[in-house]
């Protein structure tokens, strides 16, 4: 999956598969994890995001999608 690199304290970069609906996020250390049945708006509020890491904290997070760790 291609991702973007993004200005954050906690990831390197995110990409998303729209036909798939799974985002895909590479994290500090090099960790890649994709989340599953994720609604694109999900995807474009976190690349608009002021802070990235905020944002998969206080909202993504909480949804409890189910993830691989690649």
């Amino acid at each position: 999956m291609d991702r973007v690199p993004v200005t954050s304290t906690t990831m390197t970069s995110v990409g998303y598969d729209p036909d798939a609906r799974i985002l895909e996020i590479e994290f500090m250390g090099g960790a890649i994890y994709q989340y599953l049945e994720v609604p694109e708006e999900m995807f474009r509020d976190l690349l608009a995001a002021e802070s990235k890491g905020r944002y998969f904290n206080l909202v993504f997070k909480p949804r409890g999608f189910d993830y691989l760790q690649l």
